[in-house]
């Protein structure tokens, strides 16, 4: 989940700032710490180090609770992959402390995104995915896509909301609309690439500073295919706090500029389907709730009964642009032309039962 943007400050009310003496020994002692909001799943704060000239570092320990250990390492391994593209994409990492899972990174400092600062991001995305290659495999887990257990949910919330197939289905039920999905998570579970994923490019992970934007949480970092992070604009942002719906003509241009930095780092276009990649985020439930949520429950039964807030839009709002946007790039033809029909239907019963959903705000927070 990302934070809402900008990160504030407050004192540290009794907290001692975990900084032993291995990181002390290597960077010096630090001082005038101040705590930073962050996730529940980490401590973060802002702090001088000793020395001349005074370097400012921001200090992140990851909390105890699920997975914190693997968070750590996916954070440490994907930042030092990172650490090879250049202009950075990422901050430096300065020094870990393994036993406390605590990060020492450089301060970068930020300013307010410009209105079309969807094309950085996008290009800035492009340069983190191509910091790896094959021979980094295993160095980081590789991207888990949908489930069969996320199609037998979708249709269910088919069924519900009255839409149990597409227009024009020859087969019975959700017959032709299981078999494109069951070959899409096929697809995608074999889709090829050995990009860096951030994991979580959300709006509030992405700094924007005057040397271009850098990602940070890396926590959720995986290998895989970019086109899985680049479906984030088109498709809404799927595991952030704040959902955002760009401009037609803005998404053109980051997708664009994505595709042209990728193709400058590595010298060949990205493999697979962008297509694919937004319908396998419209199957995912999980993509609802923020990250404490999921994984609990079946949320796309959960939401014909009720909706929900999270940030920027209600689970109805993301979802109703999430199957907007599969219907229009689903066409006649394409592997994916029954979903796409059934998207359209499940929308339109979606704007019938609930006249007032609004779309995404085309404008992340301040």
């Amino acid at each position: 989940m990302c934070a809402p943007p900008p990160f504030g400050e407050k004192p540290l009310a009794g907290e001692k700032l975990p900084f032993g003496e291995k990181l002390r020994a290597e960077l010096g002692s630090p001082r005038r710490a101040r705590r930073l909001d962050s996730s529940p799943r980490s401590r973060v704060w802002r702090a001088e180090l000793s020395g001349t000239p005074v370097a400012v570092v921001v200090v992140k320990q990851l909390t105890e609770g699920p997975e914190a250990a693997e968070r750590y390492a996916r954070e440490v391994a994907a930042l030092r992959l990172a650490s090879r593209v250049d202009p950075p994409v990422a901050p430096r990492l300065l020094g870990t402390d393994p036993a406390e899972r605590v990060l020492v990174l450089e301060d970068l400092g930020e300013q307010p995104p410009a209105d079309d600062w969807v094309i950085g991001y996008a290009e800035s995305l492009a340069r983190l995915h191509a910091a790896t290659s094959p021979a980094d495999i295993g160095l980081l887990p590789a991207w888990s896509g949908p489930t069969r257990e996320d199609i037998d949910a979708f249709l269910g919330l088919a069924q519900t909301l009255g839409r149990t197939a597409p227009d024009g289905a020859r087969t019975k039920p959700h017959e032709a609309v299981r078999t494109e999905l069951d070959a899409l998570v096929n697809r995608l579970a074999h889709a090829p690439g050995h990009a860096l994923l951030h994991g979580d490019p959300c709006p509030g992970n992405d700094l924007h500073t005057a040397s271009g934007v850098r990602f940070i949480d890396f926590e959720q970092a995986a290998l895989g295919n970019g086109l899985m992070e680049l479906a984030y604009l088109r498709i809404g942002f799927p595991t952030c706090w704040c959902a955002t719906a760009p401009a037609q003509p803005l998404l053109n241009a980051a997708e664009a500029a994505y595709r042209t930095a990728w193709r400058q780092a590595t010298g060949t276009d990205i493999q697979g389907d962008l297509t694919d990649a937004c319908a396998g985020w419209l199957l995912r439930g999980d993509a609802l709730v923020e990250r404490a949520h999921r994984g609990t429950t079946d949320h796309l039964s959960e939401l014909p009964h009720r909706d929900w807030r999270w940030g920027t839009a209600t689970a109805r709002q993301r979802l109703a642009h999430r199957l907007g946007i599969v219907a229009q790039m689903t066409t006649n033809g394409s592997e994916l032309e029954h979903l796409g029909r059934l998207a359209s239907a499940m929308r339109d019963a979606m704007l019938t039962r609930w006249p007032t959903l609004r779309p995404l705000p085309a404008q992340r927070p301040e």
